[in-house]
């Protein structure tokens, strides 16, 4: 069964936050020096005044009520989805988002896709936003599983399209893995899952990868701590919202494709707003998903499905949008051609990690081109 989802919180939680917001004591956190450490505590404070001092749940939850929601039951676990309706002309697209990101990364293309002829689906992740409640931990290739359901409970058997990022990039290469023939392509702009036999071999590859190690070293204790321990996490991340604005405003400053300040610090707000970073926030806070939202990392160590079996190869055809990650580097395409069908390659000459939030006309018009690609193929 699906029904129509409208977005309410209650008054009392919304109240709960703003109290522990309003009681944070700054005192406590000593300042390492801008971003150098972590988070940037000027940029974490100017967030939490205009949480403080301007920002208005109530009008962004009456405009994301203006949005197609949706919410089923499969097979136990609540899941929340946009479905915008275009006119059947053309294949349906589902589009996955990652953490710490939303379904709203996706706002800006649903319209322009719909006018093509597509229907769109973007769904919170199983444990995120308000895809609650869940039974339990769910991994990638048990998320995949579910977004093939929604599809097929939506469209039967139509085959479909899969635009992913982070997170969403493993279900849809998990998908192409397990439903191979339901979709006609996928489109990838992080390519994350490799078959686990697989090596570099060039030069390129090499280089690539001796610089991908040294960069993640750095940036991915937190995918340790989620993948091994996000229960001791939760503890802080569900007491303090400010403790989660922190984590997850690191993210969009590390991660993202920004500029530089004069001090050398990231420049998250010449990329991002306040009310954009804050209700990306509450969409872990409000709905209490920030730790069911980290369990996907605990599903992936669980299933072993960081990588595919030895010698997989995916026919379906891939298309990859190779953003300037500053963090996840794109792989080199020859690297990515040991698993993947790859039909369709763009380097992009802007954007980050966060690739339909950061440049979504860059990344509509490489999706555009990617369908456009695959269907001549099927014709």
């Amino acid at each position: 069964m699906i029904s129509p989802f409208t977005i309410h919180i209650s008054d009392e939680r919304l109240s709960a936050i703003r109290s522990k917001v309003a009681a944070y004591d700054w005192a406590q956190l000593t300042d390492a020096g801008g971003w150098s450490a972590g988070v940037g505590v000027n940029d974490l404070k100017r967030l939490v005044a205009h949480w403080l001092d301007t920002y208005d749940w109530r009008n962004v939850e009456q405009r994301l009520n203006r949005l197609p929601n949706f919410k089923t039951d499969i097979e136990g676990e609540g899941i929340h989805f946009l479905h915008a309706k275009g006119n059947g002309s053309r294949p349906p697209i589902l589009l996955l988002h990652g953490w710490p990101g939303s379904y709203l990364e996706f706002e800006r293309v649903i319209d322009p896709l719909v006018a093509d002829g597509h229907d769109v689906v973007v769904p919170s992740l199983p444990g995120f936003a308000f895809s609650q409640p869940i039974t339990g931990v769910i991994g990638p290739r048990r998320a995949a599983e579910l977004m093939h359901v929604l599809m097929t409970r939506l469209f039967a058997d139509r085959r479909y399209i899969v635009q992913g990022g982070d997170w969403g990039a493993a279900i849809a290469s998990w998908m192409a893995y397990s439903q191979p023939a339901a979709l006609l392509g996928f489109h990838l702009n992080m390519v994350s899952v490799l078959a686990n036999d697989v090596v570099p071999t060039t030069p390129e590859e090499k280089d690539m990868a001796k610089r991908r190690a040294a960069i993640l070293d750095w940036e991915t204790g937190y995918n340790h701590e989620q993948e091994t321990r996000p229960q001791t996490l939760g503890v802080a991340l569900a007491d303090s919202p400010v403790g989660t604005a922190g984590w997850i405003l690191e993210k969009f400053g590390k991660w993202s494709d920004l500029g530089m300040t004069a001090d050398g610090n990231p420049d998250i707000y010449g990329k991002f707003s306040e009310d954009e970073l804050l209700t990306n926030i509450m969409l872990y806070l409000a709905p209490s998903s920030v730790v069911t939202s980290t369990w996907i990392y605990h599903g992936k160590r669980l299933e072993g499905s960081q990588t595919f079996p030895e010698r997989t190869r995916i026919q379906v055809p891939t298309g990859v949008a190779a953003f300037p990650d500053p963090v996840f580097l794109p792989l080199p395409r020859s690297f990515a051609e040991n698993t993947y069908n790859i039909v369709h390659w763009s380097e992009m000459p802007k954007g980050g990690h966060f690739a339909a939030l950061e440049q979504p006309e860059l990344m509509l018009a490489d999706l555009r081109a990617f369908i456009a690609k695959i269907e001549g193929v099927r014709l």
